[in-house]
């Protein structure tokens, strides 16, 4: 019998990834092995400080491969930023790119890589599959748990004349490899660490209540969940706790394997507004606005929520899903606290004023698209004010 509709059908994509303590050193061999000769090395100044660009520019060297440093990447990636690195690119002869860094140095490299082949200007490739051609080979090594740009679909970048954050979305962006070495997030803050680590709970909090979602994604949504409750709170505490920062590491691969499938949902959307407009953290903008989306979705996510709940252990048998519902939302709101996230978005910055515009782009954000609820212009509206 034929079916109606592939509705039901899910794919899954990751790139080849290397997970452990030493993995940085294997950049040589993934580049040598995809045949290049030059890199464009995308990274941050403050990532030059920690000593991680010098040792792995010097490990390149060693293996006869060449690098071009572009360092000229700001916290919230601009599309500027990113056409100055693709005028790099081509003007050094560069045949493959090298992040090093955080979300937005490999998304800014995603974005160099998009318009490296296929031309024209980053902002032509918004939304999702708008990538015609490969991008030029792309390693990854991420410095921070959480942003997960190292294995996901996606690339995060800021629109200057729109000002807000672009979201492209496309197989296309998925590195050809990643090297997942915890031993660098250890330069991390106690800021920097609360929050990626909030970005990775909320990646995937997100893909595990997706309408997109899989029986695959929820596995590696729901083990992340459970590991940024185990870790986050240690890695913060004890900036070298080997233990603490390789369990965070793990669940930000975790997520970001769950949300590059399933997607994600209102929290990313209006996050995404809130930081192209006022140039704010995104892990931050995640942390804040995680407990008030979810209080809105709870009745169209009731499953993948109470289900969240049951891996962290925190319902008694008998409970009613009144009780359940506060007792799971008690425990988001506790470890943002715990983490040190205790501001609403006035304290951000944000303005009634600037409502209309936030909630314009954020409903055409595409992973508003992928929310268990359709939210009205309105509705969006209230869980700002709620949360300021």
């Amino acid at each position: 019998m034929q079916r109606d509709s592939r509705d039901h059908l899910r794919k899954f994509m990751a790139p080849e990834f290397i997970f452990g303590e030493g993995s940085r050193d294997l950049a040589a061999q993934y580049a040598i092995n995809y045949g290049l000769r030059k890199l464009l090395f995308v990274t941050d100044e403050g990532l030059i400080q920690t000593g991680w660009v010098d040792e792995v520019t010097r490990t390149l060297k060693e293996h006869g491969l060449e690098t071009v440093l572009f360092p000229d990447v700001t916290p919230n990636p601009r599309d500027g930023e990113v056409m100055r690195g693709v005028d790099l690119y081509h003007q050094s002869g560069c045949n493959g790119i090298l992040a090093l860094g955080g979300g937005s140095p490999m998304d800014a490299a995603k974005g160099i890589g998009i318009v490296a082949t296929n031309g024209g200007h980053i902002r032509d490739y918004e939304g999702v599959d708008e990538v015609p051609s490969p991008i030029p080979p792309l390693i990854c090594i991420p410095t921070t748990a959480g942003t997960s740009a190292d294995v996901s679909q996606f690339a995060i970048i800021g629109d200057t004349q729109r000002k807000t954050k672009m979201a492209i979305v496309s197989k296309a962006v998925v590195p050809d490899a990643a090297l997942i070495d915890s031993e660098t997030t250890k330069t991390m803050d106690a800021e920097l660490t609360a929050a990626t680590g909030l970005d990775a709970l909320t990646h995937a909090v997100e893909a595990l209540a997706s309408n997109a979602s899989s029986p695959v994604t929820d596995l590696n949504a729901l083990e992340a969940i459970a590991l940024v409750f185990e870790h986050l709170e240690a890695a913060i505490e004890r900036p070298d706790d080997s233990t603490g920062r390789e369990g965070m590491m793990l669940a930000s691969l975790f997520a970001g394997l769950a949300f590059s499938n399933a997607s994600l949902g209102a929290v990313h959307a209006m996050a995404h507004s809130l930081g192209g407009l006022l140039d704010l953290p995104h892990g931050l903008c995640n942390a804040v606005l995680l407990s008030h989306v979810m209080q809105a979705n709870f009745d169209d996510a009731r499953k993948p929520y109470l289900r969240m709940g049951e891996r962290l252990g925190l319902f008694r048998e008998g409970i009613a899903f009144s009780e359940k519902k506060e007792i799971l939302l008690d425990a988001v709101r506790g470890l943002v606290r715990r983490a040190g996230v205790t501001q609403g978005l006035a304290d951000l910055g944000m303005k009634p004023a600037s409502l209309a515009a936030l909630v314009a782009n954020a409903m055409n954000d595409a992973c508003l698209v992928t929310n268990p609820k359709a939210f009205s212009d309105e509705e969006l509206q209230s869980i700002y004010e709620a949360a300021l």
